[in-house]
């Protein structure tokens, strides 16, 4: 079977949340290849998806990839991080290992969000994934001005 996240994401949020809101966006603008799909679970008039209720939207994170596969919390933040090219963080939200802490601390920075978005954890957020991605950005443009100069052994690993 395989497990591999079909692209395009949809990804269902919380839209009125702040810390959602940030995220998804900041995602969304580091995905250059179109693999999300952003989808505000708030709205009033947002309806039931394929047997997934609204108020299980709203309490944990929801995605559906492209086959209809759905992934709910931490799966989701590893296949969204990918999908921007954040691949560290992606192994971080994904690594097996990792899975028996994300089922506890992921639940509960989801009760939490609205708390956490007023002690100022959306620009924490906005600053870490930011120089994540400048990080590399710069070992991409290393590794290509390595080839470039026939030094492919030489540059940095991503």
């Amino acid at each position: 079977m395989n497990n591999a996240v079909q692209y395009p994401l949809t990804i269902y949020f919380d839209g009125s949340c702040p810390l959602c809101t940030r995220e998804v966006q900041l995602l969304a603008r580091y995905d250059s290849e179109n693999r999300l799909r952003l989808v505000d679970s708030s709205l009033a008039n947002f309806s039931d998806v394929d047997g997934h209720s609204r108020q299980a939207m709203m309490t944990l994170i929801h995605a559906r990839d492209a086959t209809g596969r759905w992934l709910i919390g931490p799966p989701v933040f590893a296949a969204a991080y990918r999908a921007s090219g954040f691949a560290s963080m992606a192994s971080l939200w994904g690594d097996a290992r990792l899975q028996p802490m994300w089922r506890v601390v992921y639940p509960w920075i989801a009760r939490n969000r609205r708390w956490l978005s007023g002690l100022g954890a959306t620009g924490a957020l906005t600053w870490a994934l930011q120089r994540l991605h400048a990080r590399a950005a710069r070992r991409a443009l290393a590794q290509t001005n390595a080839c470039a100069d026939n030094r492919c052994d030489a540059a940095p690993r991503r």
